[in-house]
């Protein structure tokens, strides 16, 4: 092993247990990796960004902008309305939302996807009177594979692309694995339908839909004025006024917080109060009791809701501008007109000042507003309603035109009358030019992270195929061909990379494996494509942990889920990969 496969090999491993860690973002790991492996040598620095003239870059971010346009059109919102209105029970109502879901991320960003129907399927839940954790989930994951039915389902589709590219002079078209990707959806959605949704642990003491909307209780703030009857009572009388759903965790007294309160603490004027609440015990404790939302105080003392103000409840996507910021640090009143009136997050208790906490991905917020504030500041920073009251986020719809213009370009790349590249790129002229999206609209729909992981990972990927690096590894597995036939070779890449998405991003996963395989495949004398496409099925197919993809950390908050919630409908779903994967891959792409 010469000393610069040796230290690319330990730059790898290092950002793999960056990744795995997740204490910085993911984009400025990749970026920092790509200094080090330039500073080292194994790259030259003029190539050093070269991957973002990759045409996957430009793709990937002209899908987000489409995506962008489908759901300004309101063609989700129509698809929400007739789902809403289909009748039977749960097994019926997983089978509309995960085939609709995996229609959509065929087509359109699989996060989007998911983020464009995840109000939808609460909205189902609600009415339905079922659990909502029972439809999230599946949802999420079902997105996973539509991904992988088209070239623009997901960026690992495109990376891998290059890479085909790159080793034979021929990238994958539009449609090359759409029927894998098909049989591999009907087999999961059949799965989930079936089995998989009993898997999914429902929380106790849920009930109702509107409780398991609630997901786990807020925390929020109130103020008790001299006139509420709280004031000379005591701790334990406030279940008198909450039916004992309301947990004070501490009082601010006069600077001073207290916590771990016995129960004859007695209520004082102008103590502020920090409860544990869902949102339907809180509106009938400040009825009640006439407690003051602390989060509203500033705000010409406005009801909870008017006509002047609304109330709404999203969630914190990934990428955000909230993550690991406070609404004081932030300073959300101010800059943004938006008031931050609860948290909830799973698996945590709270116990911090409302303004103070450390807001995370997936966290719920009950925030609130003018309806055109809420409107412009959600996009900004980075969340998803959730609840919709009196507010409706899109505009109006022109569902034909954005048709035409899609379905246009899908044909234009299909049949190779343009590169993919080009033809969505005039596909988000043609959206501007036509103003179902605004030019504002187009940058901020970019998810730049994603872009910049993209553009960093590819040089790294080549970094590790140029110092040898990959086919070390590669003549490493080849040594075990005399008693591993290349099918089980197949099988173990598609499960090391499962393995890998499940702690690193996908796309990283696929730019370390990439080169590994190819060289695999050309050592053994086999065409890459199975191997290739074991590589597209396993990055896709990221079901163990909350982390391994952004559809799954999106629904964990609105969907009450905890870390190990994951793995049991996960494990069920990765054995049907493996299951019905491998005979399609083989079928379809041959040794």
């Amino acid at each position: 092993m010469t000393p610069q496969i040796a230290t690319i090999y330990l730059i790898i491993v290092i950002s793999l247990i960056l990744f795995a860690i997740n204490r910085w973002r993911y984009d400025v790991i990749s970026l920092l990796v790509l200094i080090v492996i330039v500073l080292f040598g194994l790259i030259p620095a003029e190539n050093a960004f070269l991957g973002f003239s990759n045409s996957a870059v430009i793709t990937v971010a002209a899908v987000l902008v489409l995506t962008k346009g489908l759901q300004n059109s309101g063609l989700v919102e129509m698809i929400g309305e007739q789902l809403v209105k289909l009748k039977g029970g749960i097994m019926v109502q997983l089978a509309a939302l995960t085939g609709i879901v995996t229609f959509l991320s065929a087509i359109m960003n699989n996060v989007g996807a998911v983020a464009l129907l995840m109000p939808v399927a609460i909205h189902i839940a609600r009415k339905k009177e079922i659990p909502v954790s029972l439809l999230l989930m599946p949802m999420a994951f079902a997105a996973h594979f539509g991904g992988m039915s088209t070239l623009i389902g997901t960026p690992t589709n495109l990376i891998t692309s290059s890479f085909r590219e790159e080793a034979i002079g021929i990238p994958y078209q539009m449609f090359d694995f759409t029927l894998l990707g098909v049989g591999l959806s009907i087999a999961s959605i059949l799965a989930i339908v079936f089995i998989g949704w009993r898997l999914i642990p429902t929380r106790k003491g849920r009930k109702s839909a509107k409780e398991l909307f609630n997901i786990e209780a807020y925390i929020t703030e109130v103020k008790l004025p001299e006139s509420s009857p709280l004031v000379g009572l005591t701790l334990k009388d406030i279940g008198r006024f909450s039916e004992n759903h309301v947990h004070v965790l501490s009082v601010v007294r006069k600077g001073e917080r207290r916590v771990a309160l016995p129960p004859d603490t007695v209520f004082l004027p102008n103590d502020i109060l920090l409860i544990r609440t869902d949102t339907e015990h809180l509106e009938t404790l400040l009825t009640k009791t006439g407690l003051e939302l602390v989060g509203s105080r500033r705000i010409e003392q406005a009801e909870l809701e008017t006509s002047d103000m609304t109330v709404m409840e999203v969630v914190i996507k990934s990428n955000s501008m909230l993550e690991n910021n406070s609404a004081f640090g932030l300073d959300l009143r101010r800059r943004y007109g938006v008031n931050l009136l609860a948290v909830s997050r799973q698996g945590s208790f709270l116990r911090t000042r409302l303004d103070r906490i450390r807001l995370k991905t997936g966290d719920v917020l009950l925030l609130q507003g003018h309806p055109e504030t809420l409107r412009e500041s959600l996009q900004v920073l980075g969340c998803l309603p959730l609840a919709e009251r009196g507010l409706r986020i899109g505009r109006p719809k022109r569902i034909i035109l954005t048709l035409i213009i899609f379905v246009s370009v899908l044909l234009l790349a299909g049949f190779n009358v343009m590169s993919v590249s080009i033809a969505f790129a005039l596909g988000v002229v043609l959206m501007v030019m036509a103003k179902l999206v605004t030019l504002k609209e187009a940058y901020e729909s970019v998810d730049w992270p994603v872009i910049i992981l993209i553009g960093t990972q590819i040089p790294i990927g080549e970094a590790l195929e140029s110092t040898g690096g990959a086919q070390l590894i590669a003549e490493t597995i080849l040594g075990a061909q005399n008693w591993l036939p290349p099918i089980w070779m197949l099988i173990l890449v598609l499960i090391v990379t499962m393995g890998l998405s499940d702690i690193v991003k996908n796309a990283a996963a696929v730019v370390l494996m990439a080169p590994i395989v190819i060289s695999l495949a050309q050592g053994l004398g086999v065409s890459i494509d199975p191997f290739l496409m074991a590589i597209i099925v396993g990055s896709s197919s990221a079901f163990l942990t909350p982390f391994g993809h952004q559809s799954n950390v999106l629904v964990m908050g609105p969907g009450g889920y905890k870390f190990g919630d994951y793995w049991k409908m996960g494990l069920l779903l990765e054995a049907v990969v493996l299951a019905v994967g491998i005979p399609l891959i083989l079928m379809l792409f041959p040794f």
